[in-house]
């Protein structure tokens, strides 16, 4: 029936389910690269039936959704911190993210339906790498960081600097996602979400923008933007920011500012959306979310 239906049969694999980080580097690094890891399997079991990931023949399966201590959501020294393993729904409703952090919040809601908030992690979301990922631009523009380990150590990586390609990260075969680290951002901060999908829920983004302004006597005294599903990658669109730096909040100045934002992206046509669709929504969502962001820093 599944090859009538055309789809991909997951083939015999080892399941392991590890109760502990220790446990779970452990196995990566006998098993190399000869796994898949699974946290809500939202992205993965999908993907792998419709061929989009192949699973290795007499390969094995990490469900790292038993390790606990990587679900935590916390306050920390100016920043929040959230264990790859926190589920999107739990994001989304968390006072600390919502007093905090509340873009993230925000994007956490729209991210799919109610039941793939309620499996799906904010690890999983990331490391999945889909250039639609809804918490990722929201996360660019906040300068979140993300901790990463293997058996031997850790290291801190910015998330700017985590995504490689559509699907892929700079993990190695034997790290995993353990940790992202969102600083808190100034009070004055105004911070705006937006989220174009075919439907108004249960989709993915055609395109999704995410702003950060502070503002200085009348001028942009700092801007960030990232944009999603618009690129290989999600992306900051660092030559807008740095047009928009230090000039007046003028009508004119935003909708130059936008213009440059939408010669930044890279988008291509898919079932969803046309290129030049992307790219012209990818200049009228950024000028909605600077000005919705101006409003906000201006209290």
């Amino acid at each position: 029936m599944r090859n009538l239906l055309g789809l991909k049969a997951i083939p015999e694999i080892e399941y392991h389910r590890p109760a502990e980080l220790s446990e779970a580097l452990k196995l990566l690094a006998e098993l190399k690269q000869n796994y898949k890891i699974v946290a809500g399997g939202t992205d993965l079991v999908p993907a792998a039936r419709r061929g989009g990931v192949l699973f290795p023949e007499q390969g094995h399966t990490i469900d790292i959704s038993g390790i606990k201590e990587l679900a935590y959501i916390i306050e920390d020294s100016g920043m929040v911190r959230i264990g790859a393993m926190t589920r999107v729904s739990d994001i989304g409703e968390s006072a600390v993210v919502k007093k905090h952090v509340p873009i993230l919040a925000e994007a956490a809601d729209q991210l799919g339906s109610l039941q793939i908030r309620n499996l799906g992690t904010i690890g999983g979301n990331l490391c999945n790498a889909s250039p639609a990922a809804d918490t990722a631009p929201p996360l660019l523009v906040l300068d979140t960081r993300v901790n990463v380990k293997n058996i031997d150590g850790q290291r801190s990586v910015p998330l700017t600097e985590f995504f490689t390609g559509p699907g892929q990260t700079i993990l190695t075969p034997s790290e995993i996602l353990t940790e992202i680290q969102v600083p808190i951002p100034e009070a004055n901060a105004g911070l705006c979400f937006v989220k174009l999908g075919r439907r108004n829920a249960f989709t993915l983004s055609v395109v999704s923008v995410a702003t950060l302004v502070r503002l200085k006597d009348g001028t942009f005294d700092d801007v960030r933007i990232a944009l999603g599903a618009v690129a290989p990658t999600p992306i900051r669109a660092s030559k807008g920011e740095e047009y928009l730096t230090g000039k007046q909040t003028s009508e004119q100045t935003l909708d130059k500012g936008a213009k440059i934002v939408a010669g930044e992206v890279k988008p291509i046509s898919d079932v969803r959306a046309g290129e030049d669709y992307r790219r012209d929504m990818s200049y009228i969502l950024t000028k909605r979310a600077i000005n919705l962001s101006v409003q906000r820093a201006r209290g």
